[in-house]
């Protein structure tokens, strides 16, 4: 014969407290002394009990889960480190509160659709936005299903309509530009990232805020937080201002490109062109020469985009956070 599935009378009866003190301690709710959470946890962990989650959904109208949203193509989840960053992060931070995580990528139009028909269906009680363009029209579905939405950065022109926690682009980029005109370095470039995210606009406006007139068209170019983009960026930059002596490039991923361009170029770095970068990820320190980067606490933003969303969920106010950045210097300068 099967053994009978533990109840929550069950829980209360081993833990030797009302059935009610067990439904709050299982759902979170604060007015429970602390000797009667530490009984109902060690009888949920005796008798093996498990919370009927299809149940709680019915009473609560939660389904304990959460959509985070990738709005760029498929290979970049694996191609950047920044996001493996903030999956993991946000996952653990979700799992402490017994809620799980969903990542959908929405880089195309037939991913937005499939975002929208989930949320639609009411599978996720919120969205955490990663990358989310400027425009991009699965803004108004999210809208229109009703889910609320946290972004891990700013979504530029929403900035008053959806709450984000974010590293200061502006700030960094203004760090390192100060960094590299410190050195020496008069005919500075910069490789910036899609202009339609944060990431790209405000870096590239803490960049032109330092130099000023000397910040001109042809000393930037506009890439797409790739590798690969960030290597042919660099031949471009090169062409256009074949004295570059520094050069600012809004990631470490594009700044590993460029690297690659600058020594197929025959440039010495940084004896001839000194690179900078934005993010302090793994490939900062994995690169040759290593790279002097903008770090930014992103493991810190993630905890937050998670922080705002359960304070919408749970209707409490919310504001923007946006955390400090710190200049790490290496020998790329």
């Amino acid at each position: 014969m099967a053994r009978k599935r533990p109840t929550i009378n069950d829980v209360a009866t081993a833990s030797g407290v009302s059935r009610g003190t067990v439904s709050r301690v299982l759902n979170g709710h604060a007015n429970v002394s602390l000797a009667a959470e530490l009984a109902v946890r060690r009888a949920v962990a005796e008798t093996g009990y498990v919370v009927n989650r299809a149940a709680r959904s019915l009473k609560t109208s939660r389904t304990g889960s959460i959509v985070m949203v990738l709005s760029e193509p498929q290979e970049r989840l694996f191609e950047d480190p920044n996001f493996s960053v903030l999956l993991r992060v946000a996952t653990n931070q979700l799992a402490e509160r017994d809620m799980s995580l969903v990542l959908m990528i929405a880089g195309d139009r037939g991913g937005r659709d499939r975002v929208a028909r989930y949320l639609r269906g009411g599978h996720a009680d919120g969205t955490l936005l990663v990358s989310t363009h400027a425009g991009d029209p699965l803004l108004e579905e999210i809208e229109r299903a009703g889910v609320p939405a946290v972004a891990c950065g700013a979504v530029l022109g929403r900035e008053s309509v959806i709450p984000y926690a974010t590293a200061d682009d502006h700030g960094g980029a203004q760090q390192i530009t100060e960094y590299l005109v410190g050195q020496g370095r008069r005919r500075i470039g910069m490789i910036t990232g899609p202009l339609d995210t944060p990431g790209g606009l405000l870096r590239l406006e803490g960049f032109t805020s330092v130099l000023g007139r000397k910040a001109t068209k042809r000393r930037i170019v506009n890439s797409d937080y790739t590798q690969a983009g960030g290597e042919a960026a660099m031949r471009e930059l090169l062409d256009s201002v074949p004295d570059l002596d520094a050069v600012f490039v809004a990631s470490d991923l594009m700044a590993a490109g460029a690297l690659q361009a600058l020594h197929a170029a025959g440039r010495r770095v940084p004896d001839d062109v000194a690179v900078g970068g934005f993010d302090d990820s793994i490939i900062a320190t994995a690169t040759r020469p290593m790279l002097t980067t903008v770090r930014q606490p992103l493991a810190k933003v993630a905890e937050e985009t998670v922080r705002l969303l359960i304070a919408l969920l749970d209707e409490r106010d919310v504001e923007p956070v946006v955390l400090s950045t710190d200049l790490i210097v290496r020998d790329s300068t």
